[in-house]
């Protein structure tokens, strides 16, 4: 036997198949499979997040200097909201869905079963780095699986107390976190897993496909990409201002769903900036480096990455920054070179550009051209231009007259599409997705009928009346 402390403290990168061993036995077992086992788990789960609350919100701040308000609100809180649902609405999840069967089939039964796939691994990111990593391996235990963890290792804080919560509240062989760098993501995609989701950047996301592909292990990528803002000329500018202000700022503009540009009717394209600098002022002060809720940039990497594209077009507010503390005022940028990084790469900052356009048609055109994001938000009282909009693009999700709300109703499924990821989840759907969907008919033995055995008797144009009466 392994040392289970130590392995989950200091991972010996050896130790990891005979950790996954222990958790694919567990599994087998069939104890993960029971409601009463699935939902004790989740309570204590949610147990022990409570327990930890100041600890996780001192986490958030040392990381990423989150006000404790925007860190209990989009990650503590947001965890124990899905916790709560996948508690009371568990035994409804996993009840067997019946369907129809047609009537060439009689004497028989028809239902979908939700079964686990096995042993899981989830690897989260340090943007949202508790939220990301928790509120999939939600998803994972309501659908009965057992499951490997990878914090990232560039949010640290936040890393070691998600371990120390995981290590308190499970036993290894059922959920083992494994905090470290590179080495132990490599390390852990080399094994075979039976479900692997990852929640990070496209370019990582392509190597754990190409890992997952090895062992045709079942996968979801949550990724990201250039979501777009498009403001209509029939807006409320004040409320459009203030809500691209808060959902693009929030986190230092480091959220996967953030507005990455804004694409402006040029009619309103003065007004709006105008309006943006004002609610910019208004929640984060004349000094936004004194304001205690702005965040700051995770690591110098990352910052030096957003400083170069302050070069990529005119900088209408903000722009300052100062490299020790890693702050980076809110910024927006007019007249951007189209071609530069800063519309080529997701800018994962607070950096906004702002474009405008001469007509709707062409607003549409300019997204199409675009590799597909994960959010797309429009603002307009125009219902017919609104409707436009969402039926003539594509993303992984979208919002109307606000930003960033749509990912907070767990009855959403959240997910991308294309370049923004595979697979979807929240609420139910993290069930649906960490759960494969068994296809089972029950037929009874009281009548048999003979026309489908050899020798065949029944001609194909009888046949062919049969089938397309019974359906």
């Amino acid at each position: 036997m392994i040392s289970s402390s130590h392995l989950l403290e200091d991972p010996n990168l050896d130790q990891i198949p005979e950790l996954l061993a222990q958790q694919r036995s567990f599994f087998a077992s069939q104890q993960t499979k029971s409601l009463q086992f699935r939902k004790a788990q989740l309570e204590r789960l949610h147990q022990k997040i409570v327990e930890r609350e100041q600890e996780i919100l001192a986490a958030l701040h040392s990381d990423l200097r989150k006000h404790e308000f925007e860190a209990y609100s989009t990650e503590l809180g947001f965890v124990l909201v899905e916790l709560k649902k996948a508690i009371q609405q568990l035994p409804k999840w996993m009840k067997a869905q019946k369907v129809g069967t047609p009537l060439f089939l009689f004497n028989a039964g028809s239902e979908i079963r939700s079964e686990p796939y096995g042993l899981s691994l989830i690897i989260g990111p340090w943007n949202y780095p508790f939220q990301l990593l928790f509120a999939p391996l939600i998803g994972a235990l309501a659908a009965g699986n057992t499951a490997i963890l990878k914090p990232s290792e560039l949010a640290p804080a936040t890393s070691a107390i998600s371990a120390e919560i995981i290590r308190e509240a499970f036993p290894p062989h059922y959920v083992a976190c494994l905090e470290g760098g590179v080495s132990v993501a490599q390390a852990l995609l080399k094994e075979r897993f039976d479900y692997i989701f990852f929640t990070g950047g496209t370019k990582v996301g392509k190597i754990i496909y190409q890992a997952a592909a090895q062992h045709l292990t079942p996968v979801t990528l949550e990724l990201g990409g250039k979501s777009p803002c498009l403001v209509d000329r029939d807006t409320d500018l004040k409320a459009t201002a203030k809500r691209i202000v808060w959902g693009k700022f929030t986190n230092a503009g480091q959220t996967c769903i953030a507005p990455d540009y804004v694409l402006v009717d040029k009619a309103v394209k003065e007004p709006l900036i105008a309006e943006m600098k004002r609610q910019i002022k208004k929640a984060y002060g004349d000094n936004p480096q004194q304001s205690d809720s702005l965040a700051r940039i995770i690591n110098a990497a990352h910052f030096n990455r957003l400083i170069a594209y302050l070069k990529d077009g005119e900088i209408a507010a903000g722009g300052d920054y100062e490299e020790n503390e890693r702050y980076l005022s809110p910024t927006l940028m007019t007249e951007v070179d189209l071609d530069s990084p800063l519309m080529q790469e997701e800018i994962f900052g607070p950096i906004l550009p702002i474009i405008s356009y001469d007509s709707l048609p062409a607003a549409i055109e300019f997204i199409n051209q675009r590799p597909k994001p994960l959010a797309l938000y429009v603002f307009s009282k125009n219902d017919k231009h609104v409707e436009r909009v969402l039926a003539e693009t594509s993303a992984g999700g979208a919002c109307v007259n606000d930003t960033l709300l749509h990912i907070v109703n767990p009855n959403l499924p959240f997910g991308g599409v294309g370049d923004s990821g595979i697979g979807a989840y929240h609420g139910e759907s993290s069930f649906q997705l960490f759960s494969h969907q068994k296809s089972v008919l029950k037929r009874s033995f009281l009548i048999d009928d003979p026309v489908r055995y050899a020798p065949y008797k029944l001609g194909i144009k009888w046949l062919k009346k049969l089938m397309d009466w019974t359906l």
